[in-house]
């Protein structure tokens, strides 16, 4: 019997898992620690301490300010030097705490023992509050509040929870060691989300590629509501809309969510952290990340504070290899290049990769030749090379009606072009014009 998969469009690139099947390896928290306020999709949050405070590690230090908004709290113990603005990934400096470490001093109130916690006592009410208290967040790379994803609109009804171990990223295995080594923890934080969403199925999606993964996840889950599906390798089968169709068949109508299908979608990332805030009552403070690339000296999957350097990882990796021409923050397909190592770790960064300067180099732009190997492989069915043009000319008007803001910026028509067209440059432009037409439309 074949796999499954996603009908629409799709890419097959190189996997490169190089830090594949290597351990998480948990790093000391560095000298200084710079932790953004906004490090989630919506509202910063507001800050609550100031320069010449002590704070502890889990501390609250900047609150919700807005129904899709979360809390940040902090990653280590010691003084906060600073509230001020600081470049964060996108190359703009933003507010963030400035924090010198000092000591290994925790909330009292954390769970901070190995000690497996299967079930919770919360209802669901109390789930998504403590969720919200903990500042969870999609790990995934979106970083919606989970506890927003958690509160089915009214008229909508959740069915399905799907849990996104997919990793289809080349590079990437933060989610694959993730699941090798936490795998009981993944299991008790879907059986949280489970809960806190009001649903008893949920099916967890892991690419055929992760054999060990899919094994162990199978074993862990026996007896339970919870099934492990394999999937054929393709990507973007970690996009929501993709896996839904994949595991469900069912397809998410343009401009909507899941929900509107009746799933909810988390990564296993969020899976994990839920099982920490709301067994273990410890909010988010760390997370997994790659440091990988085919010169780096030490491939790895690091367990580090949120806040630390980009350099502190890189050098913990062997350092930055001499032909390194760009590094990019998350994977080569859907990640940004960044313009210095001096910036955090936030919640939403899964990896970093260094490339050289042959896999930085982009070819000449040629004049396109209608091939409409693009519209192939969009896998939401578009035409990039049309929007692309109409990009090009500041038509947005335009297109809007032809869906744009339904691009989920995978990437592929770019790497399938034979005329090396900038489409997703030109599309991510458009896309942010658009939304700014449409955001005016709302407030008038």
């Amino acid at each position: 019997m074949s796999l499954k998969t996603f009908s629409r469009g799709g890419v097959h690139p190189p996997e490169h898992k190089l830090s594949s099947g290597l351990t998480i390896e948990e790093l000391p928290p560095p000298d200084v620690v710079v932790i953004p306020v906004s490090q989630h999709l919506g509202a910063p949050a507001k800050v609550l301490v100031k320069r010449g405070d002590q704070v502890l590690i889990g501390q609250l230090i900047a609150q919700s300010d807005g129904f899709v908004s979360t809390n940040i709290h902090s990653s280590v113990s010691g003084k906060v030097l600073k509230v001020d603005q600081f470049m964060d990934s996108s190359g703009y400096r933003k507010l963030a705490v400035q924090i010198e470490v000092e000591g290994d001093r925790w909330m009292e109130d954390i769970d901070r023992t190995d000690d497996l916690v299967k079930n919770t006592v919360l209802q669901t009410a109390d789930i998504r509050k403590k969720i919200l208290e903990a500042g969870i967040v999609g790990l995934g790379g979106a970083t919606f509040p989970s506890h927003v994803k958690l509160m089915v609109p009214k008229g909508k009804t959740a069915e399905y929870l799907i849990i996104n171990g997919v990793e289809c990223e080349p590079y990437l295995t933060a989610d694959h060691a993730l699941m090798m080594e936490r795998t009981d923890e993944v299991f008790a934080g879907i059986l949280v989300l489970m809960k806190g969403l009001g649903v008893d199925k949920a099916i967890v999606g892991i690419e055929n590629n992760k054999p060990d993964a899919i094994a162990k996840m199978k074993q862990v889950v026996q007896g339970s509501n919870v099934l492990v599906q394999g999937l054929k390798v393709k990507y973007p089968q970690g996009g929501e809309k993709q896996l839904v169709q994949a595991l469900l068949k069912r397809e998410v109508p343009s401009g909507g969510l899941p929900i509107d299908v009746g799933v909810v979608v988390f990564n296993v990332g969020t899976a994990f952290a839920a099982y920490e805030a709301v067994n273990k009552n410890r909010p988010l403070i760390d997370r997994v990340v790659t440091v990988t690339g085919k010169s780096v000296e030490k491939p790895s999957n690091f367990l580090v504070r949120i806040g630390t350097p980009v350099s502190y990882l890189v050098e913990k990796a062997g350092g930055v290899p001499g032909n390194t021409a760009k590094v990019i923050n998350g994977g080569p397909m859907m990640g940004k290049a960044i313009s210095t190592l001096d910036i955090p770790v936030v919640k939403g960064s899964s990896g970093i990769l260094l490339i050289g300067e042959n896999e930085a180099r982009r070819k000449e732009t040629q004049t396109c030749i209608r091939c409409t190997k693009c519209v192939t492989v969009c896998p939401m069915g578009m035409e990039p090379y049309l929007l692309m043009t109409l990009s090009e000319k500041s038509l947005f008007e335009r297109m809007e009606s032809e869906k744009v803001m339904d691009c989920i910026e995978c990437g592929s028509c770019s790497y399938t072009c034979p005329s090396s067209r900038p489409l997703l440059d030109y599309i991510r432009l458009g896309k942010s014009e658009v939304g700014k037409i449409i955001r005016a439309r709302k407030a008038v």
